[in-house]
């Protein structure tokens, strides 16, 4: 009878769409580009307004930086900008219930 059973395989690490690197497809590539050009936008600023050269070129490396790492997927594929995308969801959500206890069951005579 045990021969008759089928087994179910469920594959793991299976990902639904190519990376360029682990963590990291086309989905997170066009968000950190996003990011880029933020703090491009940013480092751009701090020239027109300070004109120091290092401030500028740091500023954008970092931003560059910080993008591709917070938009970079882990193990349990959730990137950091995934965790706050919940964390502001959870903060809108309902945090109060009103609620009325009730006698369920009257006892009866």
């Amino acid at each position: 009878m045990e021969d008759n059973l089928q087994t179910l395989y469920i594959p793991m690490g299976v990902k639904s769409e190519t990376e360029l690197f682990p963590g990291f497809g086309r989905k997170q590539l066009f968000q950190s580009v996003i990011g880029s050009l933020g703090a491009g936008f940013v480092a751009f600023l701090l020239w027109v307004f300070g004109r120091n050269v290092s401030l500028t070129v740091v500023t954008f490396l970092i931003g560059v930086s910080a993008s591709v790492m917070m938009t970079t997927k882990d193990r349990m594929n959730l990137s950091v900008l995934d965790q706050m995308k919940q964390m502001i969801r959870f903060a809108k959500g309902q945090k109060k219930y009103p609620y009325i206890a009730m006698n369920e069951w009257p006892d009866k005579p």
